[in-house]
């Protein structure tokens, strides 16, 4: 077949996050912009990685998904797009080419642009999954300061960007234990990222990522992988920030923290399986995601957020979790690339 591949290339002028202190409880806007800017962007490694893995058994052409785009898929008429791009500008960027694929009618791998533009909404993502009783942390949205003063939540808590991923915007001083903390935490978001804050009661328990791939009846629910935070660096944040995702755990350092397969009771994986799955569905996700989930006070699953466009490292010496828990299913890197795409080939009946 004619694939293309869609992406964003991460800008080989990315400052150095290895110079950045992991542990920081103040950040300018300028610090944050330099950082986690390009965060959701892949490099040419992982790029080329899927590349040969489509090529495989396909003709590949590389398409940029830059504002040039829409015309390179209506020259090339591709039979299928594999996508991996996330997009760029605005809440809605993760949808962008899912959105022009459907107006041109070339099928791609992957959700749609709803499910995709929802999913980036983490609020309105837990609306939903409130509504269908699929358990997740009890939240509130804030647009001002003021709005701290106007909850039914406890402390500690987490505060986000709604609409971001990779860890952008999450840093140590999101974990926030008092109305003053909060109130900056709020203030930071809004004004440095333009968008309104995401603020979770924190739960206390373990924390997983789980890998689902295939479609309906087909869906294959992978190795639960458990993020180890009593490993982690005496005085760090209990939970997988900006600064734990893209400083301190590199090729370099020594982050062991990760357990794949996690070490969880058959019941424990019962429950977390179905919560997935429930997820899954709910959202209409299609082909493959990424969910990731951590134990409330009674060691009950609850969602935090969903990743239909997981990120997909090749290397297996970093701690990408797609191809981790693929790997521990035993699948192979392209198997893995190649699953995703017979999925969206057989759910578009094009063979």
């Amino acid at each position: 077949m004619n694939v293309a591949l869609a992406y964003n290339l991460k800008p080989e002028s990315e400052p150095l996050l290895e110079s950045v202190s992991p542990i920081v409880n103040n950040h300018s806007k300028n610090l944050q912009t330099q950082l986690d800017t390009y965060a959701e962007w892949d490099t040419w490694e992982t790029i080329n990685a899927v590349k040969d893995a489509i090529a495989c058994y396909n003709n590949v052409t590389l398409i940029e998904a830059d504002e040039n785009a829409y015309n390179k898929f209506r020259e090339i008429k591709p039979d299928i797009v594999f996508n991996i791009a996330e997009g760029a500008f605005g809440v809605s960027r993760e949808a962008q080419i899912p959105a022009m694929l459907d107006m041109l009618q070339i099928p791609y791998t992957g959700s749609d642009a709803l499910t995709l533009g929802i999913c980036l909404d983490k609020a309105r993502t837990k609306e939903i999954l409130s509504y269908y009783k699929v358990p997740t942390a009890k939240f509130f949205v804030a647009d001002k300061i003021e709005d701290a003063d106007n909850h039914e939540l406890s402390f500690p808590m987490i505060v986000k960007p709604i609409s971001e991923g990779s860890g952008k915007g999450i840093f140590a001083s999101s974990f926030v234990h008092n109305k003053e903390e909060l109130k900056r935490e709020i203030k930071r978001i809004t004004s440095e990222y333009n968008q309104s804050a995401l603020v979770e009661e924190f739960l206390s328990g373990r924390e997983f990522t789980v890998a689902m791939l295939g479609n309906n009846g087909d869906t294959k629910v992978l190795p639960a992988i458990e993020m180890r935070y009593d490993k982690y660096p005496e005085g760090t944040a209990p939970f997988y920030s900006y600064e734990a995702k893209w400083i301190l755990d590199t090729k370099e350092n020594d982050f062991d923290v990760f357990d794949c397969p996690a070490n969880i009771t058959k019941e424990l994986e019962e429950k977390l399986n179905k919560v997935c799955i429930d997820t899954y569905r709910v959202l209409k996700c299609r082909d493959w995601s990424r969910i990731d989930l951590r134990l409330d006070k009674n060691g009950e699953p609850n969602i935090i957020e969903i990743n239909p466009l997981p990120g997909i490292i090749p290397d297996p010496n970093e701690n990408s979790s797609f191809p981790k828990a693929a790997r521990a299913a035993g699948i192979e890197y392209n198997d893995m690339i190649n699953t995703v795409l017979a999925s969206a080939i057989k759910r578009y009946n094009l063979l």
